[in-house]
């Protein structure tokens, strides 16, 4: 059984524990986009006793081409991260990308999240793990699940034994990904709380050219046999109209269906916890 992580004063994933959902749209386009993708989903997670956690990317440092937008910079994203968090009362995630960003952001954020491209970045690894926030890592789409243990071992040798391990896809080929199921059992096994990314698993990289595509009629299926299988939250990215996204909006659901999805995924999650 892994161990449970503490998100603020909210939220406790770990076995035994609601289901955790992480979410919101890839990255912060503006204030209001955000505060109507988190006060939605804080209602609908209240109303079916899903626990919420709200993520955004104040900088998508890994677009494909340098001519997409990134997002609104360190400064204005975290003023928007706070205002969700203290008016929802709820706790927020931000990808980090550079060494020295986990100290800038702590005050801001609730768990610091590594991107599955960085997930051997000791430096980077170092700095979340000293930032005393949990640290939620995804595993590279070019790691086997079992050399996150790797990862876990730097995490720990700095002092952060508040982890969560993500998977998001393994890479198969060129510009698409595929999901090993075996990789949600194994990650357990290394003690920590378990998170499946619906939404980047179905992403197609460079799929477009000089941008990502994906297959967002994929991510129901996919996170209803994460869920089966067993994991502790879920990370999905989530938008009012995901085809005018300003990120990865082929991969991304659409708001309006987000409720009849976990009302889903969360009675499928009751049944696996009776098994």
């Amino acid at each position: 059984m892994s161990k449970s992580v503490k998100i603020s004063n909210h939220v406790e994933i770990g076995s035994g524990k609601p289901l955790t959902l992480i979410a919101g749209p890839c990255v912060i386009e503006s204030y209001d986009l955000c505060y109507e993708v988190a006060n939605q989903a804080s209602k609908i997670c209240s109303q079916l006793g899903i626990q919420f956690i709200f993520k955004s990317s104040f900088d998508k440092a890994n677009r494909t081409s340098s001519s997409s937008f990134r997002g609104f910079g360190l400064d204005q994203g975290l003023s928007v991260l706070e205002k969700i968090k203290h008016q929802l009362n709820i706790p927020v995630t931000t990808d980090i990308h550079e060494s020295w960003q986990p100290k800038e952001i702590s005050s801001v954020v609730d768990l610091m999240q590594i991107p599955a491209f960085l997930c051997r970045q000791t430096d980077l690894l170092q700095a979340a793990a000293e930032s005393g926030k949990p640290v939620n890592v995804k595993k590279g789409q070019f790691l086997a699940p079992w050399d996150m243990e790797n990862v876990v071992k730097k995490l720990t040798s700095f002092g952060c034994e508040e982890i969560l391990l993500t998977e998001r896809g393994a890479s198969f080929g060129y510009n698409a990904l595929v999901v090993d199921f075996r990789s949600l059992p194994i990650m357990k096994k290394m003690g920590y709380p378990v998170v499946f990314d619906a939404t980047h698993s179905v992403q197609i990289p460079g799929g477009l050219g000089n941008k990502s595509s994906g297959q967002r009629e994929f991510v129901l299926p996919l996170a209803k046999a994460a869920v089966a299988v067993g994991i502790d939250a879920l990370f999905m990215e989530v938008h009012p109209n995901p085809d005018e996204a300003l990120s990865d909006g082929p991969n991304m659901i659409k708001l309006d269906d987000m409720e009849a999805y976990l009302k889903i995924l969360v009675s499928i999650h009751n049944l696996s916890k009776e098994g």
